[in-house]
Order: C-alpha cells, then sequence, then structure tokens
C-alpha cells in the first residue's frame, strides 16, 4: 500500500560520494533528488525510489537513514535538523 504523499528521504546530510554519485545521507543521485522535487512525480515513483535507495546502503547508514527518514515523517524535520535547531 502506498501512502498518500511520500516524504522527501533527504535527511539533511547532503554530500555526494565522488566515486559513487550517490549523497551519503540518503543514497539518491542528483537526477534522482530532481525527479523528487518535481511536482508531476507520481507517488508510485517514490515509493519505488525508496526501496531502491535503501537497497543501495548497509549497515550503520541503513539504520541511520531509517531512524532519520521515520522522525522526519513523524514530525516533518530530520534528527540532524533537529539537533541544529536545539543548538541555535
Amino acid at each position: 500500500m502506498i501512502e498518500s504523499k511520500k516524504i522527501s528521504p533527504c535527511i539533511s546530510i547532503c554530500k555526494t560520494d565522488p566515486l559513487t554519485g550517490y549523497c551519503y545521507g540518503c543514497a539518491r543521485t542528483n537526477e534522482e533528488k530532481k525527479i523528487w522535487k518535481n511536482e508531476h512525480t507520481d507517488e508510485i515513483w517514490k515509493e519505488e525510489n525508496l526501496k531502491n535507495i535503501m537497497a543501495r546502503m548497509q549497515g550503520q547508514q541503513l539504520e541511520t537513514f531509517k531512524e532519520s527518514y521515520n522522525y522526519k515523517k513523524k514530525t516533518g524535520i530530520s534528527l540532524i535538523k533537529k539537533k541544529l535547531l536545539e543548538n541555535k
């Protein structure tokens, strides 16, 4: 079952690995990031992309992503943004 509106998988760790082209935080390519921002991208594509990016991750990266993404789905902000706001 697909949720009505998928939240972007960005968890505010926006650095791209120069070898793979994947973001260290969310494992998306720059092209995938653009597709997520496109208002015409459907939820089915987003659901499939979430599965694909999580398949790219393993170990600590996957666990960190899941924890921060689940927090973002509940609150609207990633754990890193929460920490930054607390430190202001």
